[in-house]
């Protein structure tokens, strides 16, 4: 069904350390209920294309919350503060899955929702929609990982930010899990997603990864050029059908 009247606004939202952060907030017009969706920014920060997924889900018939991450520096739509959170190493993964759950407690808070919530997230966003399915365990009824890199870690490069490798957390998923990954992508490579599929396989994950061949990093962004029209395409579709199947319902 689609709702072509749709609210937006800005909210507060409580995230880690009960610090208050802004978000970006659309729903169908109505009573509901509605399912949730979070929608986790990529590392170029909380900017207009992320704004646009959200306005997409609302669309589709679910509430969607697009928190920003960088808030404690700036506006996460701000260059400079993306930058900055850039070279300081990303954000500690200890707040990002304080404020994803925030975020999750805004959705569930709401008079029209359903109660079920799903994450989904891109590049950065996609490794940290890794790390809460496996730290958050059944506050997230489904979770999409689009690209999301660096969730295979060699020890070597782990940092005080990031200590343990979201690969090495796959036990502790509880929700299903869906990837969506492009076969000419650098970060994550191939076989960083054959790794992070023979984790989910080896610990009886419930898991579906789509890989595409002519698509790298990115594949959904319109404003660049990674682009990738037909693969894009299906890449939605796979997204409306997983949540439709496991939120929607």
């Amino acid at each position: 069904m689609a709702f072509r009247n749709i609210q937006t606004e800005m909210v507060t939202y409580i995230g880690h350390n009960r610090d208050k952060g802004e978000a970006y907030y659309a729903r169908p017009s109505g009573n509901g209920p509605f399912p949730g969706v979070v929608v986790i920014h990529h590392m170029p920060g909380w900017d207009e294309w992320t704004c646009e997924v959200a306005r997409k889900f609302a669309h589709h018939g679910y509430a969607a919350v697009a928190p920003s991450l960088y808030f404690r520096v700036g506006d996460g739509a701000d260059e400079a503060v993306v930058a900055k959170v850039r070279g300081d190493g990303g954000n500690p993964d200890e707040q990002i899955v304080g404020d994803v759950a925030g975020a999750i407690a805004f959705l569930r808070e709401q008079s029209h929702a359903s109660g079920k919530v799903g994450v989904i997230g891109f590049c950065s966003g996609g490794r940290e929609t890794y790390l809460c399915a496996c730290r958050l365990g059944n506050s997230i009824d489904a979770a999409i990982d689009c690209w999301g890199g660096n969730v295979v870690v060699a020890r070597e490069n782990l940092t005080p930010k990031k200590p343990v490798a979201p690969i090495d957390l796959t036990a502790g998923i509880q929700c299903p899990i869906m990837g969506l990954f492009g076969n000419e992508d650098g970060n994550p490579t191939p076989d960083h997603v054959n790794q992070t599929e023979a984790a989910l396989r080896q610990h009886g994950k419930n898991y579906e990864f789509h890989r595409y061949d002519g698509a790298g990093h990115a594949f959904f962004a319109h404003y660049r050029p990674n682009y990738r029209v037909e693969q894009a395409v299906d890449g939605w579709n796979k997204v409306f059908a997983f949540f439709g199947k496991h939120l929607a319902k």
